[in-house]
């Protein structure tokens, strides 16, 4: 899921001012609990006790520091019923995902769980607020057993990073709370892709191996080799980012000839099933028939020594059976997003060939109900960290009169969309700001909805720092910069072809820039360059426009260089603080904001 990095430089300063004040799904069923003991007819294994046994394999992807139940569409899944109508059941939050996993273990002696990166990033203020630390010790207390790096690890750098994994409090924020250092992950975070510009060496360990009574399943970590295209430059300075594949190859044999033969990957790249409902079938017609995306060229190019795969990135759900390289069936999975599913795999393991009877692994999601009891130590967690950000998220930054959808929306532009955008353009068009006329703003970047109901009791239609601050968690500061006319048609473009043409990402513009995007033509031809105008007049391809976008645009990230050829810039105020001044300006308890009005991009199809 493409999206700006977060960098949190409002943390000192909003941490500074606090200072101040004072399941669904049916799993074939596992073996019992002294399945270990008898064995039970795999492979050759009729009349060997203890030829088999079945490893359960528990795996989420992109909890993106979500510890609570996440707002509004971001907290529901789409589960399909018996009769073929789409139900839309409320998800996630680590109270219930604590609860999921421990019952899932219940009578599997062999269990381990496993993540496909992006825990942390793009957070919540409860844990972005933070760097984090509150969503590593909800981890630990998962019993999480191992992850691979995702893009959104990066946002804050590699030396933030390893202080997530060994710990230490925050080199310029310091320890939360008195007297308690911040112990960091007690489980690894791979990296086997990413090295060291300095030395060639990962940055991380690549692999690990998991050991119980004689069974051993190594898990191998790659993010994808795109992180430098959607993180700042600042957060993969010095790193390099290799090929997927490869890199997964390598280690499945370095592992192999160390004995481990039962491998799983951990890769956070994704693909795109056929379907949004949870419980799709993406075997159907035939294996991996039903879905697309990046992570099909890559799972039929990794070596058949490796068992399973365990996906993410693309906060899609699905469980498929995509042919190895050599022709065999290999399980592919990812479970959405924010901790709403978990996926339960069993592996059963040949003590003999130390592999994975490969024919025999089954695998299905589940949905994390909240109609489950909460776990205790994880709602103390959540209280805890609440305290301490209270002060900050609660404080109200304006009204609504209703949803005003953004991650929500699966239309191009977006009502969230709009706002963020006319934010940044007043904010940054007086002259001594910057002068912008238009600005854009990066769909992925927008991590949330603003959602009407009441989060807690500040009452309905309030807008809370908290909440804003999980719309727009990066705290990217904002440029404006000279572009000419024809590179903002080539802009419009590039969100439509390049390397967006298979998987648009269509900028959220502000008020005044108008036109038509055509989606029945094929790469830039989709926008009708003839229908762009700004404020009712024609684009002068020679002509100087002063434009307003975050600084991850202002890079050219995302797939968009001809942003990354603004001149003259001017460095503004961070996203966030343009966001909320814009609902303080805008809105009263007696007259909220109403959801813009999407009328700005014209879309044929």
């Amino acid at each position: 899921m493409s999206a700006t990095p977060q960098k949190n430089r409002a943390s000192r300063r909003v941490l500074a001012a606090a200072a101040g004040l004072a399941t669904a799904g049916a799993l074939v069923a596992a073996m019992p609990a002294d399945a270990h003991d008898r064995g039970h007819g795999h492979g050759h294994g009729h009349g060997h006790p203890s030829r088999t046994v079945d490893v359960q394999l528990l795996s989420f992807n992109d909890l993106h520091g979500n510890l609570e139940p996440p707002a509004g569409s971001a907290g529901s899944v789409s589960e399909t019923q018996a009769d073929g109508t789409v139900k839309s059941v409320p998800a996630g939050g680590v109270e219930y995902l604590a609860t999921s996993l421990r019952t899932a273990r219940k009578g599997n002696p062999y269990s381990v769980t496993a993540a496909g990166g992006d825990m942390v990033g793009a957070s919540p203020l409860l844990s972005g607020l933070f760097h984090d630390e509150p969503t590593i010790e909800a981890l630990n207390g998962l019993d999480l057993d191992v992850t691979a790096v995702g893009n959104h690890e990066f946002d804050e750098g590699a030396t933030e990073l390893a202080r997530l994994q060994n710990g230490g409090c925050h080199p310029v924020e310091g320890c939360y709370e008195k007297g308690k250092k911040f112990k960091g992950a007690d489980f690894p975070y791979l990296a086997a892709n990413v090295t060291s510009e300095k030395t060639g060496k990962p940055i991380l360990k690549p692999y690990t191996v998991w050991k119980k009574n004689g069974v051993k399943i190594g898990f191998i970590g790659v993010t994808l080799e795109g992180t430098p295209n959607i993180v700042t430059a600042n957060g993969v300075k010095g790193l390099k980012f290799h090929d997927e594949i490869e890199t997964v190859n390598k280690y499945a044999k370095e592992l192999d000839r160390q004995g481990v033969k039962s491998i799983v990957a951990l890769i956070h790249e994704g693909g795109a099933p056929a379907s949004s409902s949870y419980n799709y079938d993406c075997d159907s017609p035939g294996a991996g028939d039903g879905i697309s995306g990046p992570i099909t060229d890559i799972a039929k190019g990794i070596t058949p020594k490796v068992d399973a795969l365990v996906t993410g990135h693309t906060h899609q759900a699905y469980v498929c059976t995509i042919p190895d390289p050599s022709g065999k069936p290999r399980m592919v999975t990812s479970a959405s997003s924010f901790g709403k599913l978990y996926t339960d795999t069993t592996l059963t393991y040949d003590r003999r060939t130390k592999d994975i009877v490969r024919t025999s692994v089954e695998s299905a999601n589940h949905i994390v109900s909240r109609d489950q009891a909460k776990a205790t130590d994880m709602t103390k967690l959540i209280d805890r960290w609440n305290t301490l950000a209270a002060p900050i998220s609660n404080r109200p930054q304006g009204f609504i009169s209703a949803d005003i959808n953004g991650r929500g929306s699966t239309a191009p532009e977006k009502p969230l969309g709009n706002l963020i955008a006319d934010a940044q353009l007043e904010g940054l068009a007086p002259a001594d700001k910057g002068g912008a006329v238009v600005a854009f703003m990066n769909p992925g970047g927008i991590r949330s909805d603003l959602v009407y109901a009441a989060s807690g009791s500040e009452g309905d239609g309030v807008v809370t720092y908290g909440e804003a601050f999980t719309v727009q968690p990066f705290t990217n500061m904002m440029n404006v910069v000279d572009l000419t006319g024809a590179q903002l048609v080539a802009a419009l473009q590039q969100q439509v072809s390049g390397s967006n043409e298979a998987s648009p990402k269509i900028l959220q513009v502000s008020e005044g820039l108008t036109y038509t995007l055509d989606m029945t033509k094929t790469g830039a031809d989709r926008v009708v360059t003839s229908s762009i105008l700004l404020n009712g007049e024609a684009i002068d391809p020679a002509k100087t426009y002063r434009v307003a976008m975050n600084e991850f645009l202002a890079g050219g990230g995302d797939g968009f260089p001809a942003l990354g050829q603004g001149t003259n810039k001017l460095v503004g105020a961070s996203d966030l603080d343009l966001f909320n001044a814009y609902l303080a300006a805008h809105s009263t308890a007696s007259a909220p904001l109403a959801p813009p009005a999407t009328d700005r991009i014209t879309v044929v199809q």
